[in-house]
């Protein structure tokens, strides 16, 4: 598909040839279920599951044993959610979120509101970023959860993270962190920034898609969740079925190359966007959608207002750009995310998003900017 231009790399990555080349002896030559512990095969399997471990743990800043493997972050987004309401209600019934964030955390948070959770959603500003002082006024002694992504899929746009953590453990609740997006492209410290859960995906750094891991703090707090799937006591209890080993491999370098690479990546795609929000704003009535700065270097959202953006998507059959969330791409309704940060329905219709990656050219853009002038020029 070399016709195409691709910019929606935060719906997924391309596998980086490394990391695929990592995999490929996990499909077949060396096929063992890590959990087989008489014989090489499985002790194979057991070893590099464990390399893996220590791989993401190095990338986010904590111990191999806080690493529990997913089928990717909505059900490490389950895990955490659902496993936290489940053994910390006796202390509160009470969560914190956010109106922007991803279905998953929504949609899990929806689920335990039927089950009597008492659910209060944080409202953001027209640059896309919560009122740390609604925050206190939320929270309460009854508050068993506080769950803010770290850098949003559709705007780019990064929250007050360490600040939002201080305000959680003031009250003795637990703070979870969704950041798929943000791995892998920006330095995640746990430590640092006090997080106690996150979750990542391998997909959205270049990794293989189906797999991915939530962090879940040993001490000072110390996180206990209760397991969403049991048949194995696979992941210390916490997560059973067998590991997928291939993706695991996959995961984890994905994750050290992340590490190595990241900040050089950083910079070049950050010219990029700079070049593609530079000559898009110039056009009359375009505008980027939240805030500048703190934003993820590579995600563009912009407006272009009396355009529909399906409109021009349909004119451009040759660039991979999106209308917002992957998951959410099937919905008729306009953006959850820009219509909390208080866009019109007109503006949110006519909204695109523009994610850049590691193998996004000058090139690219150059011809991504020609085709649009033409196009928002009547040309």
């Amino acid at each position: 598909m070399k016709d195409f231009i691709y910019l929606d790399y935060n719906a997924t990555s391309p596998v980086d040839k490394r990391v695929l080349d990592a995999m490929l002896p996990y499909f077949s030559e060396k096929f063992g279920n890590a959990s087989s512990k008489t014989h090489a095969f499985g002790w194979v399997a057991d070893d590099v599951v464990k390399t893996a471990r220590k791989q993401v743990a190095e990338l986010i800043n904590c111990l191999d044993q806080e690493i529990v493997f997913t089928s990717g972050s909505t059900e490490a987004v389950n895990l955490a959610i659902k496993g936290v309401w489940d053994n910390y209600q006796t202390k509160g019934n009470h969560i914190i979120t956010v109106k922007t964030e991803h279905k998953a955390v929504l949609d899990t948070c929806a689920h335990l509101e039927k089950k009597g959770a008492d659910v209060c959603y944080l409202s953001v500003n027209r640059d896309g970023i919560i009122d740390l002082e609604e925050l206190k006024r939320a929270i309460n002694d009854q508050t068993i959860l506080v769950a803010v992504m770290f850098a949003n899929n559709e705007t780019g746009v990064i929250q007050p993270i360490q600040q939002i953590a201080d305000i959680t453990h003031q009250y003795g609740a637990f703070f979870f962190c969704d950041a798929t997006q943000a791995v892998g492209k920006i330095n995640v410290d746990v430590q640092e920034v006090g997080i106690d859960l996150l979750c990542l995906s391998a997909h959205k750094m270049y990794g293989p898609k189906g797999v991915g891991a939530l962090y879940v703090r040993r001490k000072d707090p110390r996180v206990t969740l209760f397991p969403q799937m049991v048949g194995g006591g696979h992941e210390r209890g916490l997560r059973s079925g067998t590991l997928n080993v291939t993706g695991i491999v996959g995961l984890g370098k994905a994750c050290e190359i992340a590490k190595e690479e990241m900040k050089a990546d950083s910079n070049r795609i950050y010219g990029l966007r700079y070049l593609l929000e530079e000559n898009l704003c110039s056009a009359k009535g375009v505008f980027v959608n939240g805030n500048k700065e703190p934003r993820l270097y590579n995600t563009s959202n912009l407006c272009f207002s009396g355009h529909r953006s399906e409109t021009l998507i349909r004119q451009l059959p040759r660039i991979a750009v999106a209308m917002g969330s992957a998951c959410a791409s099937a919905l008729a309704e306009p953006s959850h995310v820009l219509k909390a940060m208080g866009l019109s329905d007109n503006d949110s219709y006519s909204s695109i998003r523009f994610s850049l990656g590691k193998y996004t050219s000058e090139e690219e853009i150059n011809e991504v900017l020609r085709l649009f002038k033409g196009i928002l020029s009547g040309q």
